[in-house]
């Protein structure tokens, strides 16, 4: 992925001030401060176009369509990242909750929660449960 405006060479190396200028509010609020958006409204719930969705902070590939699955949750889901290292599992504990919060492996940003063994039939048996605020789909060429 090279340097633009829209995307940074080290996003890593920005600070709180450089992703406010960078993001809007709300994608500020999820992507850097962890947030959630609310359910059923975002861009790609429901989404059945083709294509590789990135991290809407630094537009690293993250996630195929063909691994998006209808969860009925609320929000997109995927059965597979698009590789083991495009996204970083870390423990979260807050809201009383033990949960697996999922961050974009290249500029760290909040991506969503993983979730395993709720019965879907996706080969993996598990729900990464991600926030459309956090992600842009490249639509697959026809």
């Amino acid at each position: 992925m090279s340097a633009s405006p829209e995307y940074p060479t080290d996003p890593q190396a920005l600070t709180d001030a450089d992703w406010r200028e960078r993001l809007s509010a709300a994608e500020f609020r999820v992507l850097r401060q962890a947030g959630t958006e609310a359910p059923f409204v975002g861009e790609y719930t429901d989404t059945t176009t083709e294509g590789v969705y990135r991290c809407r902070a630094c537009g690293a590939e993250l996630f195929r369509s063909d691994s998006k699955f209808a969860s009925s949750c609320g929000w997109p889901s995927f059965f597979t990242p698009l590789a083991g290292d495009a996204v970083i599992e870390r423990r979260d504990n807050t809201l009383g909750m033990e949960r697996t919060e999922i961050l974009c492996a290249t500029c760290h940003s909040h991506l969503g929660h993983v979730f395993a063994g709720e019965g879907y039939p996706t080969p993996t048996d598990l729900r990464y449960c991600i926030n459309s605020i956090s992600l842009t789909l490249d639509e697959a060429e026809a």
